[in-house]
């Protein structure tokens, strides 16, 4: 038997591979599944290109124990194993990555192997849980077995041992206060969520399963069982195979062993692949989406050759693709990856660059393939477009091929097509084209007829993050404006040449404007005395694009000016100088009547914009009811 001590860097090296190497101690077994994961791989390796020594590589799998009794966890694979001499290289130096030493040995033809290792340290993450660790194992070589024992300090044992098959077996003496992970939920909900998908199947105890009942059995026969090994993990996912070798309800069936819990299918998918400049695979599905940007993210799982690294995709995949679903899988990203790696690192800057142009070029696709479908599909994929839109200007530029723009009267126009549409009817005096848009159909249903009136086309815009979009549109287009139908009366909208006149005289409109301001609340109302059609409504309540605009950037994330987000609620009260009932209180004789034509007048235009509420509605009730007696 060999006794010594390992070769390390730094004193006492245990202590901080407990406290910082790792920050979630269940991390071990993520690592041990790994190592087993290379072991096996690298055994398939070399009995591809022959230098196996006769050795065949079968049908290998991974095999998780439990043993309550002795209070340990096995992890054993049926890979390469190691000579005494390998563990004396691998497991006491410190630092010294099996997995990188191969390959740089055989690079050239290890290139696609899968091996997961870049450092050395993931063994020793099992002393996190574990206060004394065994290994026994047998290379394929043909060489005697060696079982290696430390207890969690510098010191090792090294014997041999009577081990016959090749692979190694990890023996973990799980501390006093980390029994969890000698309960079998524990491991196979880890199991589950970091292995589900490795490459190398991974046994964990066995389960029941049926056998199919002969053509001739009584139809109150119960089938017989036999007990099989329970393999929890799927080696062969989606998104390691080609998109040909797959049709629709792969990826949908997929998409359903991802989301076990999610009944509605996605509306569709992108299958990314790419081998340079990075190695990247993959598969995204678009979700439908409620206008709630948060809830959706962190649904895309990262892995890195197969083992699941974590679900927080920021800095990997683009910003505004955080709230699609879906697997992203690149070798170029390490498996204990941080967020500062990920501000650094030039590969996945070119991750999430390659992630946005894929996406563009599938949007694109489905909309030139089939425009009918994607129109009906807009309202549940345009958030996600739309802030694409906002945050990164070459996907903005691409947008321009398959953002819609739908009208009221449910009409989808490219930007291109809304532009040749309205461009000579909706040019204002100054030659700006004046795109005009609706929020609220019902809200704002007499603004948006009142429109539609003069030949208008008027959008339908009622995305969360819609202010912020129009901002981003007027900078990048030429000389347009967008206005939404209740930020003015109809002919201001669109201030044309021609001008209409009033039926009242400066005196009596100097008047008739003392006499509202009189009755109104100041702090939330201006009166604007237009000339308008005399069969437009009689008063009309606006809010100035400008402003309401830099309220609602404000209030959905920055943008606005001024503390505008803050500032109460201003409206323009709009009087028609021209329609009768405004002459009528003009000259009515009495103050009182007068002014409560103006209340009842006030109170139907706030009620025409969801403004009239509470004690105020109450009393508009109970003076409607009075006026009809």
């Amino acid at each position: 038997m060999a006794t010594g001590n390992i070769n390390v860097s730094v004193e006492n090296i245990f202590p901080l591979i407990k406290k910082f190497l790792y920050s979630d101690h269940e991390i071990f077994l993520r690592e041990l599944i790994s190592n087993a994961t290379d072991a096996t791989l690298k055994l398939k390796h070399l009995t591809d290109i022959g230098e196996a020594g006769g050795v065949e590589y079968g049908n290998p799998r991974i095999e998780v124990k439990i043993n309550k009794e002795n209070n340990t966890l096995h992890v054993i694979d049926q890979g390469v194993g190691m000579t005494k001499e390998e563990v004396e290289k691998y497991i006491n130096e410190v630092a010294f990555s099996g997995a990188e030493e191969f390959l740089e040995k055989y690079k050239d033809s290890a290139k696609d192997s899968g091996i997961i290792g870049h450092f050395g340290l993931g063994f020793y993450s099992a002393f996190m849980v574990a206060n004394k660790v065994e290994i026994i194992t047998k290379s394929f070589k043909d060489e005697p077995a060696a079982h290696w024992v430390c207890e969690g300090t510098t010191e090792f044992t090294l014997e041999g041992a009577d081990k016959k098959e090749h692979g190694t077996e990890i023996i973990l003496h799980i501390n006093e206060d980390d029994k969890e992970f000698l309960e079998e939920a524990r491991i196979r909900e880890l199991l589950t969520k970091y292995n589900k998908f490795m490459p190398i199947p991974i046994k964990f105890g066995t389960r029941e399963e049926s056998l199919p009942l002969p053509e001739d059995a009584p139809e109150d026969a119960k089938p017989e069982t036999k007990t099989v090994d329970d393999i929890i993990n799927n080696p062969n996912p989606a998104w390691t195979k080609q998109p040909n070798e797959l049709e629709d309800k792969d990826y949908k069936e997929f998409y359903r062993e991802l989301y076990p819990m999610q009944f509605e299918e996605p509306l569709f998918h992108i299958h990314l692949n790419v081998d340079y400049p990075f190695n990247l695979t993959g598969i995204l599905y678009f979700p439908k989406l409620t206008g709630n940007m948060d809830i959706q993210r962190d649904k895309i799982q990262l892995y890195q050759n197969q083992v699941f690294v974590t679900d927080n995709v920021e800095g990997i995949v683009p910003e505004f693709l955080t709230m699609l679903r879906g697997v992203i899988d690149s070798p170029d990203i390490p498996l204990n990856v941080s967020r500062s790696y990920l501000q650094a690192d030039s590969n996945v800057k070119k991750i999430a660059s390659y992630i946005s142009r894929k996406v563009a070029d599938k949007l694109k696709s489905l909309f030139n393939n089939n425009r009918e479908d994607f129109e009906k599909k807009w309202d549940d994929i345009k958030i996600v477009i739309e802030y694409g839109m906002l945050s990164e200007d070459k996907f903005f530029k691409k947008a321009d091929d398959f953002a819609l723009y739908p009208t009221v009267d449910k009409k989808y126009y490219t930007y291109t097509e809304l532009e040749e549409k309205i461009k000579d009817n909706q040019t204002d005096k100054d030659g700006n084209m004046v795109i005009l848009y609706a929020s609220n159909e019902d809200s704002q249903h007499s603004y948006i007829e009142a429109a539609k009136a003069k030949g208008y086309e008027v959008l339908m815009l009622d995305s969360p993050i819609v202010s912020h979009l129009l901002q981003k549109l007027e900078s990048e287009k030429e000389k347009i404006s967008f206005v939404r139908v209740d930020a003015d009366h109809v002919d201001n909208l669109i201030k044309k040449d021609e001008e209409k006149i009033s039926k009242l005289s400066d005196e009596e409109k100097e008047k008739l404007k003392t006499d509202f301001e009189n009755v109104i609340p100041k702090e939330k109302y201006t009166v604007q005395l237009e000339a308008m059609d005399s069969d437009a409504a009689p008063l009309l309540i606006t809010q100035p694009e400008f402003m309401r605009r830099m309220k609602e950037m404000q209030q959905t994330g920055g943008g606005g000016m001024f503390g505008m987000g803050n500032m109460p609620e201003m409206y323009n009260l709009v009087v028609n100088t021209n329609h009768p009932l405004i002459s009528d209180i003009l000259n009515t004789k009495t103050a009182k009547k007068q002014e409560r034509l103006i209340k009842q007048s006030l109170d139907l235009a706030r009620l025409s914009q969801n403004l009239l509420k509470g004690e105020e509605l109450t009393a508009f009730i109970k003076r409607s009811f009075d006026m009809v007696k």
